[in-house]
């Protein structure tokens, strides 16, 4: 069941990024502020997958999309977008902003299937040089 996250399940939640991220995972201390920052929502799902936005005005970023591998390819990060979009919709935005490395072919995947577009390139922008994609999300289509 997708649901907000406590701020007494960070320790799962940075246990899931850890798991998902390796050395690019946030620490424990990043996603407690997340959790407890009144502009994020951070939605978990059975403490093996979870979900971040942020929202400022009429703008949602996407920021993290964590599934455990064992629950990888079996919808679970879909539903934690949908459920991440209708939140970003009830607060106000009305398109969802991301960033995701342009060689993640997984991931472009599924942004592409959702109904994300790229809109822009940022070059070397990763710590290993890999370019970003900035891709964009219109919420009344999601």
């Amino acid at each position: 069941m997708i649901r907000t996250a406590l701020p007494t399940e960070v320790t799962a939640v940075t246990a899931i990024d850890l798991a998902c991220f390796g050395r690019d995972a946030w620490t424990e201390t990043l996603l407690r502020a997340a959790i407890e920052d009144e502009r994020r929502t951070l939605l978990i799902d059975d403490l093996e997958a979870y979900g971040l936005i942020a929202v400022a005005g009429d703008v949602a970023d996407l920021e993290r999309i964590a599934v455990m591998p064992s629950r990888r390819r079996q919808g679970v990060a879909r539903r934690i977008l949908d459920a991440l979009c209708a939140a970003a919709g009830a607060q106000g935005a009305s398109r969802m902003l991301l960033e995701v490395a342009a060689d993640n072919a997984a991931a472009t995947g599924f942004y592409d299937a959702y109904g994300f577009t790229t809109i822009s390139r940022r070059a070397g922008y990763y710590r290993d040089g890999v370019d970003a994609l900035v891709m964009q999300l219109e919420l009344q289509e999601a």
